[in-house]
């Protein structure tokens, strides 16, 4: 499973709006013999690459997939059917398919006398590469995580503005490779005013990554026709509405899975007192400012029972930054 975990976490950010799921076969001896991830959208699903890799030793076997194997004929054959025509003895999923459409493919496994198990690195795999697609089919709009780097006094820039930079090079490197991951980034009209961020994903060379996120700039107003968002390095949403809830069902007809809200104060308060941040990722740095603004602005509290509660789900080092990884603690 953990080989199949990490597969999947390869092919995270390409598989929208199919959700990135990985799978190991294994042979009838208990060894691996083929891995595969989900192609991208009308290519085939990660069962049918780790079969295909496996090729006749998966006969007998056992195949062992982050997702429950999907039973719908959609742009690909159903699943089931390529792992009933591998003769695969043993099905072994982490998760089940909340999609009514694709689910029950457990049961027509087992009705063709395989043996079908669940639950394996369940909790593991939905807080991995599943998390979002699994968030977007239980609630209908996709998942929300709100990203920022601040100081150990809670600022996100010193008293004149100036922000570059809070947080180490490691931690700006993971962020970048998050971007590609994601499918859209979230910044209102007023962090490119003051910022011009280019909103694109790059090595530590400055280069452009292969793949880039759909920007989104939230705002009634005008953009200075020389902004770098305006740039044709990626695609570019402008959005002029402040409403959370209208960004997100936009978004959802786009087919947008995984949002990343990297959005000042004022934004991250707005989707916060709307309920739509569903994970806060913070990168706090060693460092102490005494002034300048706070990573979260208004977000509907005005009395401590009111608060927005989260439960820390991980706490790592990145570089010398502390990551944060929280959800709202109703989802617990």
């Amino acid at each position: 499973m953990r080989a199949a975990l990490a597969r999947a976490a390869d092919v995270h950010g390409t598989t929208s709006p199919n959700p990135p799921v990985g799978c190991a076969v294994l042979d009838a001896s208990g060894q691996v013999v083929g891995v595969g991830g989900t192609q991208p959208p009308g290519g085939p699903h990660a069962e049918v690459m780790a079969l295909r890799a496996a090729g006749e030793r998966a006969k007998g076997g056992t195949a062992v997939v982050t997702l429950e194997p999907c039973a719908h004929h959609g742009r690909t054959p159903p699943c089931t059917d390529a792992l009933l025509a591998a003769g695969v003895a043993r099905v072994v999923y982490a998760v089940g398919d909340p999609n009514p459409v694709a689910a029950g493919g457990a049961e027509v496994l087992a009705a063709a006398g395989v043996r079908v198990e669940g639950g394996l690195l369940a909790e593991e795999a939905q807080r991995g590469a599943l998390r979002a697609w699994l968030h977007r089919q239980r609630t209908g709009r996709p998942h929300v995580t709100w990203k920022y780097a601040a100081s150990l006094d809670g600022r996100v820039a010193a008293a004149d503005g100036t922000s570059r930079w809070i947080s180490s090079a490691t931690s700006r490197a993971e962020v970048h490779d998050l971007r590609t991951r994601i499918d859209a980034i979230v910044v209102g009209r007023g962090t490119v005013l003051a910022d011009d961020p280019a909103l694109t994903a790059r090595d530590a060379s400055g280069a452009l990554l292969d793949r880039q996120p759909l920007r989104v700039v939230v705002g009634t107003g005008d953009l200075p026709p020389a902004a770098k968002v305006l740039d044709d390095t990626a695609p570019t949403l402008h959005l002029r509405t402040r409403d959370p809830r209208e960004v997100l069902a936009a978004l959802d007809e786009r087919g947008a899975v995984d949002v990343l809200l990297e959005g000042g104060p004022t934004l991250a308060g707005a989707f916060a007192e709307a309920g739509a941040v569903d994970r806060v990722l913070a990168y706090i740095a060693p460092v102490l400012l005494g002034g300048g603004p706070v990573a979260l602005g208004a977000s509907g509290v005005s009395t401590i029972t009111e608060a927005h509660r989260m439960v820390v789900e991980q706490v790592t080092m990145c570089g010398p930054d502390v990551r944060v990884s929280a959800v709202p603690a109703a989802e617990q």
